[in-house]
């Protein structure tokens, strides 16, 4: 399994390909890893060096691939986060490259735009994501606020969440994943998570966590990704979901801000705790 990965890399941490690369390659994936960005570190620390690389870096880094005679073995384009609206467009004509190579090959855009109430990507990018990238995209992996903000309605039942993934696939992905949902109908003390395709829903639900981690919203997107490619909707939520619940757990008992991508890596193959998908 080849998968060509656009998204952001952090030298120190784990998130966009940092968060993203191992544990494909843990699955046993090739990855193609072209960065967005070069970071010292993620955004939540409040201070960060390192530099947006220019769209032309990323079109000559894809066409260089292409040059190589191996797009036709694509089964996969992942994208995350975008540094600026021009890469965007870039990332857009990478997909473009492979599905010209490979028409059976996968797009899964993570739809990188905010959480927690608020957008803190770069001007046009939101847009971008909405009106570009969605339409090409086969698979869509958006938190709540991304969800809610692409198709426009508050969610606050099941049923609101089930209608915005039905707008949100109007738009282009037939298949979409909400990595954290909490409605009227979820516990206090769980997260859910909802799939959608085919006009069918599944709901997963695990315990809520008391922290939240940068980097899990990217490292669930592409092992939902893999699974997908090897399975239905339902059971890769469920892979991915449990592999990323050990992961957090792991890292919350050992104190650590990062994730403990590398020290936890058996949570990828063989997760402690399995949860499953029902229909919702």
């Amino acid at each position: 399994m080849n998968i060509l990965s656009i998204q952001s890399w952090v030298a120190y941490g784990h998130v966009g390909n940092a968060s993203a690369v191992f544990p494909l390659q843990r699955l046993g994936a090739e990855v193609w890893a072209v960065n967005t960005v070069q970071f010292s570190n993620h955004l939540g620390y409040g201070g960060f060096r390192g530099q947006v690389f220019p769209a032309a870096l990323i079109r000559d880094c894809v066409l260089g691939i292409e040059e190589r005679g191996v797009l036709p073995g694509c089964d996969a384009v992942l994208s995350g986060y975008i540094g600026d609206a021009e890469t965007g467009a870039a990332v857009l004509e990478a997909v473009a490259r492979v599905k010209a190579a490979n028409p059976r090959a996968l797009y899964c855009c993570d739809p990188v735009i905010g959480d927690n109430g608020r957008v803190y990507v770069r001007p046009g990018i939101a847009e971008l994501m909405r009106d570009e990238a969605l339409p090409l995209a086969d698979l869509a992996t958006p938190n709540q606020f991304e969800l809610e903000w692409l198709a426009g309605a508050p969610i606050g039942t099941l049923a609101e969440a089930k209608a915005a993934v039905t707008a949100l696939q109007a738009r282009g992905p037939r298949c979409v994943l909400v990595t954290s949902l909490r409605t009227a109908e979820t516990p206090p003390d769980a997260m859910d998570l909802l799939a959608g395709e085919g006009g069918r829903f599944w709901r997963l639900r695990t315990p809520r966590l008391p922290q939240s981690f940068n980097g899990a919203g990217d490292a669930i997107a592409a092992l939902f990704l893999f699974h997908r490619l090897g399975g239905d909707a339902p059971r890769a939520m469920a892979a991915a979901a449990s592999s990323i619940h050990g992961l957090l757990r792991r890292t919350m008992a050992a104190g650590s801000r990062e994730l403990l991508t590398v020290a936890a890596q058996d949570e990828f193959v063989s997760p402690t705790t399995r949860f499953a998908a029902e229909p919702a």
